[in-house]
């Protein structure tokens, strides 16, 4: 009987296990059916999921439902955004929610998400990606509820990261590695809720920074009353960075608006707690820092919200004769006195100020003072304050861990009052604004993160009404110097309202060197890696600058002067003059990076430039005229130029120029050793001698686009030779170009030159020039040239043969006439006509003068042919 029980009761367990495993099967598209009708019925969004499980042995008689990858996807204005996501959610239930009907509702128990991300966005026109609930006229009926409800006892969130990011009001908060969790009987009415909060806080306001990964902790009891709507501070401790603070009161929901009454302090008062305030990017470590001095940090908030009001307010900071000392520096920051009032004592926004009594420390005997007080923060503030004393740097960073790669050097010293309101900054009427004072910077040196050394001999800014006047400015880095002056139109424009930098400056320099103002990395990468070069945007100056010594890559430029205005992310360059190459450029132009491929227009005159050196040295020259090397001497030249520029190292892209130049050459030799150009065009037309070849004066036109230079053809002498040249070649040094020779018959050799002796010198007068075209094809350094030497000369033996022809004939007819004349009576006095064998006589003559050309000619060829 024992037997059989044990047998039974084993069954019972066993059919019960199968159950328990079996079931997630089972009720799983339910449950999937059940989690999507939840969420779809609430909200417009695209809602999806990975999978969802049932769990009935982990948590039993409970189930848990877990939805693995949930995600709602906004639709338009934000489509496609994700507003949440959620790698786990966890909903444990009662077994029995499990086989209730369609229509009944589900009473969820507790919640658990983990390693989820809201990012909740406003946009410019006020329209946020949350409010996506749909849009109901009247309140849903009893049978219309939503498929689930809330029976709460606890909820939990693990690794929540939330964005909230306001574009209209230009406010972005993050709260990162959010972990909380709350404890509670929720369906009462009124219960005590236990909480954890741990978080790191981001906030940022109108392009500043004012909170950075912040740590923030709270473990606190809410006295919760769902009737009154009424939640109030019980056991709380919350904690910012180290800074401990206590809450004590109430927030009550109104119908006319949130209802605060709320004080809060510091339950301990060391100076040290508000240290750790300071992000720790800027103050390094705590740890065995030494404190002396009290805190006081206190407030209240007491009032009602709405559209029209704010609660009264204030938040108090006080310190007295506190320091700190950083247990590996040798120096004390002492005498730190700090008074800071913000307070609205009328519910309206416009009333809240804050006071800045007093803000003082010391370092050795370097005192320094501040103090503010700004008015109308809603609207239009009005900022009055004052700063004055005197810091030497170098106890700055013996006294404060300063992220800098040497110790700084230098004495500042400061004496400045101002008063201004934020419309007068916004409209740029600075006359309104008062300003007055002086900050002096002298011996001030400093190592950037590269390893350059900067040293600034002195700095001097006097405050003016209207501007900033940069009285003096003197530096070197590197092998450079400057020395600028100037005037700084919207120093506070810049810096509180975003406004461009607008300025005019005067730079003199007597070595500048480029390098010494890029990057020194010695990165192995390739340029794909490199960031790309922008002209700052928020620029709007002028700078006219003299240097007596300028190196640029390889180029060194003398006596540098011109003009430099920097406005819309473009630099226009006026009258830009240097001496280079034992010549002068003079350089206007632009160069603009608002789009993502900069590019730039340049108008370039050169004067006396040598030859040599520019057409080795500048690419753009060595690609459209390769001709240094050939031709030594000068030249002069206008050049412009249009293209764009490799955005990651700011030198032109050769196949996207296009422009012309027109160029004359002085002084020139022609080194036709170095051109096999030449040799080859010398080796092919015997009749001109090239050593003659006087290039000296030429002028040209040369125009380029895509990588093809066109060249205008010109005309040039050898002696009595004229040439006249033009075609093409390419920045890849091809070319195709055509030579046409007006040549005298005389230099076609001496058997030509006997076929002309024979002539009279009035028929050799007549003898034209003979025209030779010579065709320059390949490239540079491998070119090939072809003639039409043999039909040039088959037109001058037409030639010839046309004149020997009329000399016989005319030889003949004369002689036919003075054989008549001789048989003719005395006294005849009759004209002498020439019989019909006239004709005879003019074949047969005709006949014997061909003869001789053709010996001629032939012989002229052979020659040529030979020496060929």
């Amino acid at each position: 009987m024992k037997k059989k029980i044990l047998i039974g009761i084993g069954l019972f367990f066993l059919v019960v296990l199968i159950a328990l495993i079996a079931f997630p099967f089972l009720f799983k598209g339910k449950i999937k059916q059940w989690v999507l009708q939840s969420i779809n019925e609430q909200v417009e969004a695209t809602v999806a999921f990975d999978d969802v499980s049932l769990s009935l042995i982990k948590s039993f008689p409970n189930a848990t439902v877990r939805v693995e990858g949930l995600s709602i996807i906004n639709n338009a204005p934000f489509e496609g955004d994700t507003l949440f996501y959620a790698k786990s959610t966890q909903l444990k239930m009662s077994v029995r929610e499990l086989f209730k009907g369609e229509g009944e509702a589900m009473q969820i128990n507790s919640i658990r998400v983990e390693d989820s991300k809201v990012n909740l966005i406003i946009n410019e026109e006020g329209i946020a990606n949350y409010d996506i609930a749909i849009k109901k006229d009247e309140d849903p009926k009893e049978d219309e509820l939503s498929s689930f409800a809330l029976q709460l006892q606890e909820y939990s969130l693990e690794n929540f990261n939330l964005i909230f990011d306001d574009r209209q009001g230009k406010m972005k908060v993050n709260l990162n590695q959010l972990s909380h969790q709350g404890k509670g009987d929720l369906t009462a009415n009124q219960l005590d809720l236990e909480t954890f909060s741990k978080v790191a806080v981001s906030f940022d306001m109108n392009g500043t920074n004012y909170l950075n990964q912040v740590p923030l902790q709270l473990d606190a009891v809410f006295g919760i009353d769902f009737d009154q709507q009424k939640y109030a501070f019980k056991n709380n401790e919350a904690l910012i960075q180290q800074l401990p603070l206590k809450f004590d009161g109430f927030i009550q929901m109104k119908e006319e608006g949130i209802l605060y009454d709320l004080t809060f302090d510091t339950p301990s008062t060391s100076f040290a707690h508000f240290l750790s305030l300071i992000p720790s990017s800027y103050h390094g470590s705590l740890d065995n820092i030494t404190t002396t001095g009290d805190l006081l940090l206190k407030g209240f908030a007491k009032g009602l919200q709405n559209d029209e009001t704010i609660p009264a307010f204030e938040l108090l900071l006080r310190t007295d004769n506190a320091s700190f000392k950083y247990p590996d520096l040798p120096k004390t920051v002492q005498n730190i006195k700090i008074n800071t009032l913000i307070k609205n004592e009328t519910g309206k926004t416009d009333d809240t100020f804050v006071q800045i009594n007093q803000i003082n420390f010391k370092i050795d005997q370097d005192q320094f003072d501040a103090k503010a007080l700004i008015r109308n923060l809603s609207t239009n503030p009005q900022v009055d304050a004052k700063l004055y004393g005197v810091i030497n740097l170098k106890n700055l960073s013996q006294a404060y861990p300063l992220t800098v790669q040497q110790p700084l050097s230098g004495i500042l010293t400061a004496d400045v009052e101002t008063s201004f309101n934020m419309a007068a900054i916004e409209n740029e009427h600075y006359h309104s604004v008062q300003n007055k004072g002086n900050i002096n910077l002298k011996g001030f040196d400093f190592t950037t993160e590269e390893g350059q050394k900067f040293e600034i001999a002195e700095a001097h800014v006097i405050f003016n009404p209207k501007n900033l006047n940069l009285k003096k400015f003197e530096a070197k880095t590197g092998k450079t110097d400057i020395a600028i002056t100037g005037i700084l139109h919207n120093f506070f424009g810049y810096l509180f309202q975003n406004q461009n930098l607008k300025g005019d400056f005067n730079l003199n320099s007597n070595t500048f060197a480029v390098s010494d103002f890029m990057s020194n990395s010695t990165s192995t990468e390739s340029n794909a890696t490199q960031e790309t070069i922008k002209i700052p945007a928020f620029l709007d100056c002028s700078l006219t600058a003299k240097a007596n010594t300028v190196y640029y890559d390889n180029l060194t430029l003398r006596e540098v002067s011109g003009k430099l205005t920097i406005k819309d992310e473009s630099v226009l360059l006026e009258n830009l003059r240097t001496s280079i190459f034992g010549g002068t450029i003079v350089l206007n132009g632009g160069v603009s990076t608002l789009k993502s491929i900069p590019d730039f227009e340049m108008n370039l005159s050169t004067n006396g430039l040598d030859i040599s050196q520019s057409f080795t040295q500048l690419d753009v020259l060595k690609s459209v005229a390769p001709i240094a090397g050939v031709i030594h001497g000068r030249i002069n030249s206008n050049i412009t130029l249009v293209g764009k520029l490799n955005p990651k190292t700011m030198t032109p892209e050769m196949n996207t120029l296009s422009g012309n130049v027109m160029g004359q050459l002085l002084e020139t030799q022609v080194q036709l050793k170095n051109s096999k150009l030449l040799n080859a065009l010398g080796a092919n037309v015997s009749f001109i001698d090239l050593k003659k070849l006087n290039l000296n004066n030429l002028k040209g036109v040369l125009s380029f686009q895509n990588g093809r230079v066109q060249v205008q053809p010109f005309d040039l002498k050898i002696q009595d030779i004229t040439l006249n040249v033009g075609g093409t070649h390419g920045f890849d040094q091809s070319m195709d170009y055509l030579i046409k020779f007006d040549v005298p018959a005389k230099y076609l050799g001496p058997e030509v030159n006997n076929l002309l002796n024979r002539l009279t010198p009035a028929e050799a007068k007549r003898i034209q020039n003979i025209p030779v075209t010579a065709l320059m094809t390949g490239n540079f350094s491998n070119p090939r040239v072809s003639t039409d030497m043999r039909q040039a000369t088959t037109q001058f033996v037409n030639q010839l043969v046309q004149q020997q022809k009329q000399q016989l004939v005319n030889q003949g007819t004369q002689a036919i006439g003075n054989i008549i004349d001789r048989n003719r009576s005395a006294g005849d006095t009759t004209r002498t006509i020439v019989p019909t064998t006239k004709e005879e006589i003019r074949a047969k003559a005709e006949e014997k003068a061909k003869d001789k050309v053709r010996q001629g000619v032939n012989n002229l060829l052979n020659k040529n042919r030979n020496n060929n």
